[in-house]
């Protein structure tokens, strides 16, 4: 392999970035240019096309049915149910168009976004599970975003193959769990964060195959442990009977004594498991994946710049929400169905596919470009049919256009073949989308870099119960606190998407009463962002081990100006294992 790096400067944040060998031969397997913008850059700009918790009331366009919606009632989208939309009613072929050479090629894909109705939300083959997005074969969740494979599942995110649970995120198979960030294969494990095969057990970190233990880190098949401390079976219950984490008070003085004592741990630079040669954080089960996070499932290989993989990905560049897929490149939300994916680029919501490009929301379609909604097709183009020789003539022609006219946004950025979408194509505001959770920005900062904002909606909640006021025990909940306007403990002065005031549904009381836990102060937003600030970011920095002696270097998620003690690979399950 020729060693080849070449510095670049990026054309949205201006800033150098490294195009290495490996990315190289990347781009030419899959004959794109190198790209314009950092990886940074590169998926924030994916990122903005991604509204997982903005849910709004709409009608569907086509049965005049209201649904939730991931576009707002103002919305130009023409917005049809699930039901509409994957019927025979209608015919994205009817809105296909001729490609056009006088004009640039991105504007074309921008005014057939803009014609083609769309899903109104993007939630598949799931049952009883009206309010989830990104979403499919889920049963009886609510408030549910980013996963699959889930039954009964509340208020929780990017997670897999979980029953009972709720308030979680990054994570898979777990059941009878609440408040978990990045654990796996448990059951009953609360308020705990990268764990693995744990039981009955409470204020975890880094544990793996623990049973009964509470607020303890870095334990290994370990039983009746408190605080990190070895006790007798009769002795660990006889303490834990006295504990009653269905006070809120008590709940929350127990979690700022176990903050302290994460602090005080080791922890190790990277949570990986089953990899090899992999850089990133939470990965799974892969080999040469580098800067990547939340790779789960089986077998995936050969990847970068990628993010939350719930099945195996192979041979792939830039992506976020990924299910068993090979050669992709630029894409968001691909494959979350039982289909493979594969040789999909520049695209965004694609379930099951052969070479497909610059297309939003299409089904089982082989050879297409530039196509919005299509289902079962081959060799389109702006939605319109091809011959296979026709599109195989046409598109070499269109990707010499995209080069000798590209597109140029409103703050200069030039697009030409091998560019993700625009922002301007975004139907979202910046602070609508996931972007808005990783990278956070203010509105001026959105503005100033071209994308939308929207702004604080007026809320006219009359109050039910003050959030002083909500009850500190579970055990003086009774039925009647169900669909009571509850006021929410940032009151919208936060940055986190606050709706200022929460519900509590039956399923979510029945959970607290049977697991014993207090009611929450936020709304779900803002949990969310809550368990978002315990994770580390999608970023990496380059430092050594804090191990007094050892040498070793590595990249981490931890930021140099982070609390806590990082220790490398070797030095962790010395002091561990």
């Amino acid at each position: 392999m020729e060693n080849k790096n070449e510095t670049k400067i990026c054309q949205n944040c201006k800033k150098e970035f490294i195009i290495d060998s490996e990315d190289f031969n990347f781009y030419e397997k899959i004959k794109v240019p190198p790209p314009t913008f950092c990886p940074e850059c590169r998926m924030v700009r994916r990122m903005n096309f991604r509204n997982e918790r903005s849910l709004y009331h709409k009608k569907c366009n086509l049965c005049n049915k209201n649904v939730i919606s991931v576009y707002p009632e103002f919305s130009s989208i023409s917005v049809y149910c699930q039901d509409c939309w994957w019927s025979d009613n209608w015919d994205p072929i009817s809105f296909s168009r001729e490609m056009d050479f006088s004009k640039s090629f991105i504007s074309q894909i921008k005014e057939l976004y803009s014609s083609v109705p769309q899903m109104s939300l993007f939630n598949t083959k799931s049952t009883n599970s009206d309010y989830c997005n990104f979403a499919a074969e889920n049963k009886n969740s609510y408030l549910f975003f980013g996963g699959k494979n889930n039954e009964n599942v509340l208020f929780s995110h990017n997670t897999a193959g979980s029953k009972e649970t709720a308030d979680v995120s990054a994570s898979e198979k777990l059941e009878l769990s609440y408040e978990c960030i990045e654990c796996k294969n448990s059951n009953r494990l609360f308020f705990s964060r990268n764990c693995e095969n744990c039981v009955n057990s409470y204020f975890l970190y880094e544990c793996r195959n623990c049973t009964d233990c509470f607020g303890c880190t870095n334990l290994r098949n370990k039983q009746y442990c408190l605080f990190n401390k070895q006790l007798t079976r009769e002795k660990y219950f006889e303490k834990i009977e006295k504990i009653n984490l269905g006070s809120f008070k008590e709940k929350e003085e127990l979690k700022n004594k176990f903050i302290d004592i994460y602090l005080n741990s080791i922890h190790r630079f990277s949570y990986q498991i089953n990899t090899t040669n992999c850089t990133g954080n939470n990965i799974k089960n892969a080999r040469n994946t580098k800067y990547s996070f939340d790779i789960m499932g089986n077998d995936s290989e050969n990847n970068k710049y990628t993010t939350h993989v719930v099945l195996g990905i192979k041979d792939s560049w830039d992506n976020y929400g990924v299910s068993k897929a090979e050669m992709l490149y630029e894409t968001i939300a691909i494959g979350f169905d039982s289909n493979e994916h594969y040789n999909c680029r520049f695209s965004f919501f694609v379930r099951g596919g052969n070479s497909v490009s610059y297309s939003i929301n299409c089904s089982s379609c082989d050879h297409i470009f530039a196509c919005i909604g299509l289902r079962n097709k081959q060799y389109c183009i702006l939605n319109k049919q091809y011959t296979k020789e026709e599109y195989e003539e046409l598109v070499p022609k269109i990707i010499k256009h995209m080069n000798d006219m590209p597109y140029i946004d409103a703050k200069g950025r030039i697009y030409k073949y091998g560019e993700f979408f625009p922002p301007e194509l975004s139907p979202f505001a910046y602070n609508e989308t996931i972007a808005q959770e990783y990278f956070p920005l203010t509105k001026e900062e959105a503005l100033k870099q071209g994308y939308k904002w929207k702004e604080k909606e007026e809320r006219n909640y009359t109050i039910d119960i003050k959030n002083e006021d909500i009850p500190d025990d579970i055990k003086e909940v009774d039925n009647d606190i169900i669909g009571k306007v509850i006021e929410c403990a940032h009151k919208g002065t936060c940055n986190e998407q606050c709706t200022e005031a929460f519900k509590i549904i039956p399923e979510e009381l029945q959970f607290y009463q049977r697991m014993n836990l207090p009611l929450p102060r936020l709304c779900p937003n803002c949990r969310h962002y809550q368990r978002l600030s315990q994770r580390n970011p999608l970023k990496l920095w380059h430092r050594h081990c804090m191990k007094e002696g050892c040498t070793n270097e590595f990249e981490t998620s931890y930021s140099p100006d982070r609390p806590e003690i990082i220790y490398c690979e070797r030095c962790y399950q010395q002091e561990v294992y």
